[in-house]
């Protein structure tokens, strides 16, 4: 019998087991899909992320794969509006480094227990010793279990979790770029037809993400076409047909979990808390959950008695961190809009006042976690 079963076989989980495996841990780890999810997701790794993976030589491996990106810069109409200095924080890492979301999770295979695929847990019950999961594989069970299989599995421990959706949809495309692009340097265009965002990807290619009408036609073609055009505006064609740049659009919900922890039961990653992906740390939150959980599952294991203290700190944190990523990505969804002339004008001004000297460098840490409880 496992002494822990993790529950979800995306980045958090595989974390969570590859630290739990180099620790001595016996760790059963299930998946609901039978293989992973194709393409490039979430793709920015951010410093204290970095840092937390560093003592397993998981950031070395991500960094051989990664682009470093140490400057953000937002502009208008073509006029810098401002920037944030990743390079400039005093830090072990002063980049966010941006791979895809398929090479983060090869990384992490490697290091984990290999996952059991195919398994969709049905429910959850507890006694004082043991977890007992009911899978469409038969029973299962170990002291404890680790819920991390996003927001499809936040059902088997909250009742009638509600995420909150925003009006705003998105959408994206990773698509290749001259040779002579700055790779280092990240852009936000905020125009009067709403965000476009741009960042650099190994391999000469770049994603971008733009603000689309909740309204507009969600055919395939439709949607290429309305991304073709974000991108002229700004002198970045997108040659080739649909079928060669797969353009997707998604839309962006709020849930944060006031606790995540009931008894033998944790849960965390998107399964605890889903934020809007605009500013890039949805990933990193969960990252940070399972670094920061691993430990404390080590000496409940090794001991017998869970740290309770310890437990309770580590769990008010992560909420806490939460909660001020959700709240900086709504802040971010709000600002990237499409907006009237006027709005646009004073949405500029705006910008340009916050990332002015003073609350630019807060700015500055803030986009790069630095204010997260573990950073």
């Amino acid at each position: 019998m496992p002494e822990v079963i993790v529950i979800g076989a995306g980045p958090v989980g595989l974390l969570l087991a590859a630290e739990l495996n180099s620790r001595g841990i016996g760790v059963e780890l299930l998946e609901s899909r039978e293989q992973a999810g194709p393409g490039s997701r979430a793709i920015g790794i951010h410093p204290p992320t970095l840092a937390a993976l560093e003592s397993s030589g998981i950031t070395d491996q991500l960094l051989q794969h990664a682009v470093r990106v140490g400057r953000g810069e937002a502009r208008s109409q073509g006029r810098l509006l401002g920037a944030v200095g990743f390079n400039e924080l005093r830090t072990r890492f002063p980049f966010v480094a941006t791979l895809p979301q398929e090479t983060t999770e090869q990384i992490l295979t490697a290091a984990a227990p290999a996952a059991q695929r195919g398994v969709t847990v049905a429910g959850i019950s507890q006694s004082e010793h043991q977890v007992q999961l009911q899978t469409s594989a038969g029973e299962r069970g170990a002291p404890i279990v680790v819920i991390a299989g996003g927001a499809r599995s936040r059902s088997l421990v909250y009742r009638e979790p509600q995420a909150r959706s925003y009006p705003d949809r998105y959408l994206m495309v990773d698509a290749p770029v001259a040779a002579e692009d700055d790779t280092s340097t990240a852009v936000i265009h905020l125009d009067e037809g709403g965000v476009l965002e741009s960042f650099p990807l190994p391999g000469g290619r770049r994603r971008f993400v733009t603000w689309d009408s909740p309204e507009a036609d969600k055919d395939p073609a439709a949607q290429h076409s309305r991304m073709e055009r974000a991108l002229a505006v700004h002198g970045q064609p997108l040659e080739g047909t649909p079928a060669r740049f797969a353009v997707r659009g998604f839309g962006v919900r709020r849930f944060v979990a006031p606790s995540l922890r009931n008894g033998r039961v944790v849960v965390i990653g998107d399964a605890a808390h889903e934020v809007s992906p605009i500013g890039g740390q949805g990933m990193n939150l969960g990252l940070l959950d399972a670094a920061t959980l691993a430990p404390l599952l080590s000496e409940w294991v090794r001991s017998g008695h869970a740290p309770e203290t310890q437990l309770r700190h580590w769990e008010r944190a992560r909420v806490s961190s939460a909660r001020r990523a959700a709240s900086m990505a709504g802040l971010n969804t709000r600002l990237g809009r499409a907006a009237s002339p006027g709005l646009n004008t004073l949405r500029s001004n705006l910008v340009q006042l916050m990332l002015g000297p003073g609350p630019g460098r807060l700015l500055t840490r803030a986009y790069a976690m630095g204010f997260d409880h573990h950073a």
